[in-house]
This record gives C-alpha cells, structure tokens and sequence, in this order.
C-alpha cells in the first residue's frame, strides 16, 4: 500500500475532462482501514476519525477468532510469545485490545455509514452475519469483498441483500473484462472492484452496461481521485480521508452519509 503523502506529485495521469455517469446518485467514499493516514489503522478511533473527516463509508478486513467472533484486522495475525499467530487460533478475551469486534464497530461508531469488508477468512461469515443482525445494521450498507467467488456465495447465502463485490486485478481474469462483467452479473455478483490504475472510462461503462457496480482501491493522489470520479467510479478507497473528502466536493459535490 502506497502511503506517501496524498499532496506529493502523483505520477502523470491522463485527465478525464467531463463527469461520467456512476450508477450511484452518490459514489461512496471509503476511508481505507479507517483513517489510518491519520490514526492507527483498523482501531476505533481511526474509524471514528474517518467519518468525523466526512467519509460515508468504511473499510476493513474480517475475521473470526477461535471462539467464533467477528473482528476488524487487516493480516489477521497477532503476535504471542515472540511469534505470530493466526486470530483464528486465539479467543476473543485474549486478543490485544486495539482489535476491535464488529460488533464494538457498530456499539461505538454508528450504523449511518457504508460498510466494506474483505472477507479473508470465510469462517468469519457466520460470525459476521450474527453481528450484523444482532446490530440491526441496514445489509444494503454492507458491501463484502473477495477474489474468490466461492465465498462470495458463501455471503450471500449468510447475508441475504448484502452487496458482494469481486475484488482481482486484471491479468488474473481467467476471460475477457467483458465475459467476466457477463459473467458476474450472472451469478448475483453485483461488483467489480479493481485497483484504480487499470479502470478507464470503456471499461466503467461496460461495468454499468451489465448493472454492475465499479470500484476502485488505493487511490492516494488527488489528480488520480479526481479521474476515477469523473469517469464514473462507483465507490473509491484512500488512506487519506481528508484529500477524498476535498476532491469528491470539487467534483460531485457534498458526501452523504446513509440514513
């Protein structure tokens, strides 16, 4: 993950002069692990930050502990007696206290953001789907991600209404971007979500023609925030809140968080 300075020069990027359509009325702003330019990645309080910054959504990675609970860890390892472990081999009571549960994220954060998880463990989902209901929170806010389409189904069979979004790079399309769009709007797959240098506008529209959602991660420079919404960008990821929030107002207008 990039993390200079979103204010440094970027590489040069071609711009895209005139807005293109998103399928959103609001493409969501995802602050990435929460504000982690700004605070402790994955914590609480960077998630606090981040929707104090003026995101709308949030993003983080699940996983389920030993005694099956839900948490919020991007490598999903701790360390114990000068090694690290895997969280699944560890109890919840047992974890370092930074680590939060999904459900400590809803008690302390809120519910009236858009919420993107890397599903990187699939014994997580039923953890995760226990969380969500027993939270209330809205399953058309719960955007969950994976390469794998296999756990993708395992989510939508868990969290019906939940968004599943198939998170690749290009060069691991085992057919064409297009026969993948076809392909994914087929199966219930609803989007595509792809590092941001390899979207351009034909590829965001043919995403739209199929219905499907188009999201790009690790944006950390303003000009190329700047393209990704203007050609149509769904759902955009950066560490650096603050630019997103600056760049989305000069180019759509004003966030807007779910009610």
């Amino acid at each position: 993950m990039n993390t200079l300075s979103a204010y440094e020069s970027p590489p040069r990027l071609r711009g895209v002069q005139q807005r293109l359509p998103s399928l959103r009325d609001t493409p969501i702003a995802f602050a990435h692990r929460g504000a982690r330019a700004h605070a402790p990645e994955n914590t609480i309080e960077a998630f606090q930050l981040a929707l104090r910054l003026g995101a709308n959504g949030l993003e983080s990675d699940v996983w389920s502990t030993a005694d099956g609970v839900a948490v919020l860890d991007h490598d999903g390892q701790v360390r114990r007696l000068l090694r690290n472990v895997a969280l699944s081999t560890v109890n919840r009571a047992d974890l370092p206290g930074h680590i939060p549960t999904v459900e400590e994220l809803f008690a302390e954060v809120g519910h009236n953001f858009h919420l993107s998880l890397d599903v990187k463990d699939p014994s997580a989902v039923a953890p995760l789907a226990r969380s969500v209901a027993d939270a209330g929170y809205a399953v058309e806010c719960l955007w969950l991600c994976s390469p794998h389409e296999s756990v993708l189904d395992e989510c939508r069979t868990a969290i019906p209404g939940a968004h599943l979004v198939h998170s690749t790079r290009l060069q691991r399309l085992p057919r064409t971007f297009e026969q993948h769009c076809a392909h994914l709007s087929a199966s219930g797959v609803d989007t595509v979500n792809l590092h941001h240098s390899e979207w351009n506008g034909g590829r965001v529209v043919m995403c739209h023609r199929f219905g499907l959602n188009a999201f790009g991660w690790d944006i950390q420079y303003a000009e190329a925030m700047e393209n990704g919404l203007r050609m149509g960008l769904d759902g955009v990821y950066s560490d650096h809140v603050d630019m997103m929030v600056d760049v989305y107002a000069g180019t759509i207008g004003a966030l807007e968080r779910p009610r």
